[in-house]
């Protein structure tokens, strides 16, 4: 049976986290791990029926909660979408960055090594997590990003900009100007995101190859034609 359940810890301005009681944790601690099984829940219900067939009521049901619980961790199904986008971009770019050059490289050597490590950090995110893809790029509903407000489209297109942020720092130290590096990292994108499409569908199997010898040949013809700095 659905439960209600009360989601609001207690208000910020009559305790710290330093000096929350025990039941005051308790209760945040709680109310954090319901809001992360709406979340699974939510996940779900977005996989199997997309955005649009996904109501709040089939989340909550799914969750064992009632519509009403729902609504006091978010205020639409359009909120939770984006936070489970959000929590993806995060994921990505923390993947991105931890994709460290071994010690001791320097000069262009160091740049080819960075985009290297940064834009294979960036498809094997995808490829390794095709949910994740879905996502990132509404597959499931037309590949437009209906029910996000400008305001949460603005900020999940900044998060995902941060991830290609690095590759196009290695282009720049590569030796290409601002207008040029940006070309290219869109390039280095939309080949990232045409060979996921390809592999995820199945496609790619028509050519015999794999998307990620692909990727890997067309970052090293991207290096093989990059003008170096000494």
């Amino acid at each position: 049976m659905p439960a209600n359940i009360d989601a609001n810890p207690s208000p910020a301005s009559t305790s710290t986290p330093a000096a929350a009681t025990p039941r005051e944790r308790r209760h945040r601690a709680l109310a954090g791990a319901r809001r992360e099984h709406i979340l699974g829940a939510a996940r779900e219900a977005f996989f199997e029926l997309g955005l649009e067939g996904a109501s709040l009521r089939e989340i909550a049901k799914r969750a064992g909660y009632t519509a009403g619980a729902i609504y006091s961790y978010f205020p639409s199904k359009e909120d939770v979408y984006a936070t489970l986008l959000a929590e993806s971009l995060e994921r990505l770019n923390a993947c991105v960055a931890g994709a460290q050059l071994p010690a001791g490289v320097a000069g262009s050597t160091a740049a080819a090594d960075e985009l290297r490590l940064r834009a294979l950090a960036f498809f094997d995110f995808y490829r390794e997590n095709p949910r994740d893809l879905d996502l990132g790029f509404y597959l499931f509903h037309g590949m437009q990003p209906r029910g996000l407000t400008p305001l949460w489209n603005e900020r999940l297109n900044r998060r995902l900009r941060d991830a290609m942020r690095l590759q196009e720092n290695a282009l720049r130290a590569l030796g290409l100007g601002v207008d040029e590096a940006t070309t290219e990292v869109t390039a280095l994108f939309a080949h990232t995101v045409g060979l996921l499409l390809l592999s995820h569908t199945g496609r790619i199997r028509m050519f015999g190859r794999t998307s990620n010898d692909l990727f890997v040949r067309y970052v090293e013809d991207r290096l093989h034609r990059a003008p170096r700095r000494r």
